[in-house]
């Protein structure tokens, strides 16, 4: 019997061969990085679900659980270990989505654990309650590319038909959050980036964008149009309509999903560009609808930097260009500079310290050999001696950082030296000769 998992080692064994001969030192971190997940974070379940959580936090997040086995999906076709994975995963994205679709983390049963002393509405099953449109985009993703990659369509059963369904009627009803929403969050005795100002969030005026309380940080949004997140919403709907379409021949939601990806997009095009003074006009990090802006960027997927890596724009986008030059500047609040580093944090960490999620996500997207080779080397300089990812470090002392365990992280550097690989093959074989 092959061994389990065996097209993930194989891949894991072949790249190593591959990276010994272009870049050594890049070898062990890529596979102990590229394994991390897998080997740490998934329990399959009796009801043939996949639980995984996100590292050093017990509980499964929407979005982390997706972008931790994003690097898995190519090899899903011809495993059937990963496929089994995947298409767990997917099914108990649903059951929680179906649970809560306001909810960004869960438990693997109905334990109760977690934020107990939010006020919101309560589930046994609910981790926390951060209503992130990030959460409710993730997992359609997920389904798409799992569908684009193995044509399995078997695990598209009602409760994902229903899940589609929950989260477009959960989008249309957030796009007038101040009318028609019943959401509320609040955190006592917290950090103000906690909690919902009000308990609802500042208010908003229609634009066609979806609301959110919280950024892919977990960050209350200072503005409740999270530019990036609506992004990431337009794409997804288009994929949403798809499978609605094709797999349960359901045309009135995928009519659906395509009006309100419209509306979505209109919305962003219409309110979320800034003239900036000194790179003219770009993509707010969020907006209010009434004239308010929030120039920044985090470092969390959905960003402004991911614009590209999301699928809502391609690289030579002007607008994104200009956006992507103010990303990467000092411009924004949120990108430091230091002797070991320089890239994009968060309000989430201390100041000073940057993500390596926003160092790979800036070679994921950038076009350039020479940089995403000196990001590959940042990021192998600041591991602290662990080989893994980190959430975040210190500009001048990689070995001040937060989580030494954090599986998103590690995921998506696999994929970046699997994307490097594949894109700068011809230029690294040049230097090899």
């Amino acid at each position: 019997m092959p061994e389990p998992y065996a097209a993930v080692y194989t891949t894991i064994d072949a790249s190593k061969e591959r990276l010994w001969k272009i870049f050594p030192e890049l070898a062990v971190p890529f596979a102990q990085c590229f394994a991390n997940t897998l080997e740490t974070t998934v329990q399959l379940l009796d009801d043939q679900t996949t639980f995984v959580i996100t590292g050093d936090i017990p509980a499964m997040w929407l979005r982390d659980s997706t972008s931790q086995v994003t690097h898995y999906l190519p090899l899903a076709a011809r495993d059937a270990d990963v496929k089994r994975l995947i298409g767990g995963l997917i099914l108990r994205q649903a059951k929680y989505i179906l649970l809560d679709p306001y909810a960004n983390s869960f438990n693997e049963t109905a334990s109760g654990q977690g934020h107990v002393n939010d006020q919101t509405v309560r589930n046994p099953w609910v981790w926390e309650r951060k209503f992130e449109l990030d959460s409710l985009c993730y997992p359609v993703a997920l389904c798409s590319e799992y569908l684009s990659v193995t044509a399995d369509t078997s695990v598209f059963d009602e409760t994902v038909h229903l899940m589609f369904h929950t989260i477009v009627r959960t989008m249309r009803r957030e796009q007038r959050h101040d009318r028609d929403s019943h959401y509320t969050f609040t955190r006592e005795h917290c950090p103000p980036s906690d909690t919902l100002p009000f308990g609802t969030g500042t208010p908003t005026n229609f634009t066609g964008m979806v609301w959110s309380g919280f950024r892919p940080s977990d960050d209350a949004c200072r503005f409740g149009y999270l530019i990036p997140s609506n992004m990431f919403a337009v794409v997804v709907l288009e994929r949403l309509a798809t499978i609605a379409r094709d797999v349960y021949g359901d045309i009135g939601l995928s009519q659906e999903a395509l009006s309100l990806r419209d509306e979505i997009r209109f919305g962003i095009e219409t309110y979320g560009i800034v003239d900036h003074p000194k790179y003219g006009r770009i993509y707010a990090y969020e907006t209010d609808g009434f004239g308010n802006y929030n120039l920044m960027d985090d470092a969390n997927v959905p960003s402004l930097l991911a614009i590209p890596y999301m699928g809502y724009k391609p690289v030579d986008d002007p607008t994104y260009k200009r956006t992507r030059q103010f990303v990467l500047s000092t411009d924004n609040p949120y990108y430091y500079q230091g002797a070991r580093a320089a890239g994009v944090g968060s309000p989430h960490t201390p100041e000073q310290y940057v993500w390596p999620i926003s160092l790979i996500m800036q070679g994921l997207t950038s076009t350039d050999p020479v940089e995403r080779r000196r990001l590959l080397q940042t990021l192998l300089d600041t591991t602290a001696g662990t080989g893994f990812m980190h959430e975040s470090l210190h500009v001048d002392d990689p070995n001040s950082y937060t989580r030494s365990w954090f599986a998103w992280a590690n995921s998506l550097f696999a994929q970046f030296v699997m994307n490097w690989i594949e894109q700068d093959a011809h230029e690294i074989d040049k230097e090899v000769v």
